[in-house]
């Protein structure tokens, strides 16, 4: 699916800005201290072999052009920046100082400015943690679980392990009250740990979790071996579904159950993977180019630079609306009949490799743990809704599933007995 849609044929879509977008900003480009086995942007640097060096970083004049034009085109009052890479500590604080000036300086009276940042943790310190508990960052840390799990993937350039470093990190920002979040990548070597990693995560008294599936494909096509398949996607998810079910809910925040929540109420999951359309998420490069998404960042999905073109003109592309569109219209027969479409909607267009039973394309890799885990969760997830409908705290789900749990073992006694 990688490259869809095409170009041709959009002469009577008309341009549309959105009242809001999100842009996931690459201020560094794929530029990264560690050597993730699975991570898929390192191999980004090839669309910028002219960047050598300090010339990833993105200038000032690019920055400010971002910054000024993100917050014009911008409809809402409140308006989120999110800051990645590569690696984005590797460009310093001071660059996020000035950051923080430009957006001060060109916010509207009134407007609320949010900033979130996605670290692997490694060069996190005291300065780092003073300045994001002092602008009040969201920040995204990544931690596959515990250490021997973590370290299986996650390596420095130099094939060491990365989980002390890591971990450094993490205590940084506790001890600076830096409000946070894990981000775990769910691959093939931790796709049957699901408890494992979930319970360290919760006895490290991590409250708000992410987990991200890792979903590569080889030159030839093939999955990448690191990457979890649908079977090991939905088992992991399962696991950690029963235990939080039972004990967590109200207290750990997994952000999967959150989203499928939001589903069986009825309401749009609220995050792109699992929204009808999508399109409303691109990602920004060092230089200004400006891509579809941040998983389709392609010579073909390149919507223009914010320095030639208002990014309020490149957000509004008929292309770009097509391109959104595209991941519910392009949903194979076999998506549209399935029962957890309304909860899945096909997942990610950058996922839909796979073929359906009856031959058509477009099928997600993930088909069968979407199945497994979503159809897992139905009943626990329809009284949840149902006590939220009542005004009621959906914790309450943690008792009803106790009860159901006792009258399981009374008749699975009851059967034992009878011989």
């Amino acid at each position: 699916m990688e490259g869809y849609p095409s170009r041709d044929g959009l002469e009577g879509i008309a341009a549309e800005k959105p009242r809001a977008f999100h842009i996931m900003t690459k201020p560094i480009g794929p530029l990264c201290n560690l050597d993730c086995t699975y991570c898929f942007y390192l191999r980004k640097e090839s669309l910028y072999p002219e960047a050598q060096g300090a010339t990833w970083r993105m200038s000032d004049a690019v920055l400010e052009t971002y910054i000024r034009s993100y917050i014009e085109a911008q409809d809402v009052p409140e308006v989120h920046f999110a800051w990645q890479g590569g690696e984005p500590t590797l460009l310093g604080v001071p660059f996020f100082e000035r950051v923080v000036a430009l957006q001060r300086q060109y916010r509207r009276p009134g407007m609320v400015i949010h900033n979130a940042f996605q670290t692997n943790g490694t060069l996190l310190d005291d300065a780092w943690g003073e300045f994001l508990h002092r602008h009040h960052f969201l920040v995204g840390l990544s931690l596959d679980g515990p250490r021997e799990i973590h370290d299986h993937f996650r390596v420095d350039k130099g094939g060491k392990p990365s989980f002390d470093a890591v971990y450094r990190g993490l205590e940084c920002l506790r001890r600076h009250r830096v409000e946070h979040n894990i981000l775990c990548v769910i691959n093939q070597y931790n796709q049957s740990r699901g408890l494992d990693v979930y319970r360290f995560l919760r006895g490290e008294g991590e409250r708000f979790l992410q987990f991200i599936p890792a979903l590569e494909r080889l030159d030839d096509g093939t999955p990448a071996p690191w990457s979890c398949d649908g079977p090991g996607y939905g088992e992991f998810l399962c696991a950690i579904f029963d235990e939080w079910v039972r004990l967590d809910v109200g207290t750990v925040f997994v952000q999967a159950f959150d989203v499928a929540l939001r589903a069986w109420c009825g309401l749009d999951p609220g995050l792109c993977v699992f929204s009808e359309t999508c399109g409303a998420a691109m990602a920004l490069e060092h230089n200004g180019d400006l891509y579809s998404c941040d998983h389709f960042v392609t010579p073909h999905n390149k919507l223009g630079n914010i320095v030639d073109t208002p990014l309020s003109e490149l957000v509004a592309q008929p292309f770009q609306r097509r391109f959104g569109t595209d991941k519910r219209d392009a949903l194979p027969a076999y998506c549209r009949e399935c029962s957890v479409r309304f909860a899945c909607n096909g997942g990610c267009p950058k996922e839909r490799w796979d073929r359906t039973p009856a031959g058509e394309p477009g099928l997600s890799c993930l088909c069968a743990g979407y199945k497994r885990f979503f159809g897992h969760i139905d009943a626990p997830m329809r009284f949840m809704a149902g006590e939220i409908q009542a005004q009621r705290p959906p914790a309450g789900v943690m008792r009803w599933v106790a009860q159901r749990d006792e009258r399981a073992a009374r008749r699975q006694a009851g059967a034992g007995g009878a011989t």
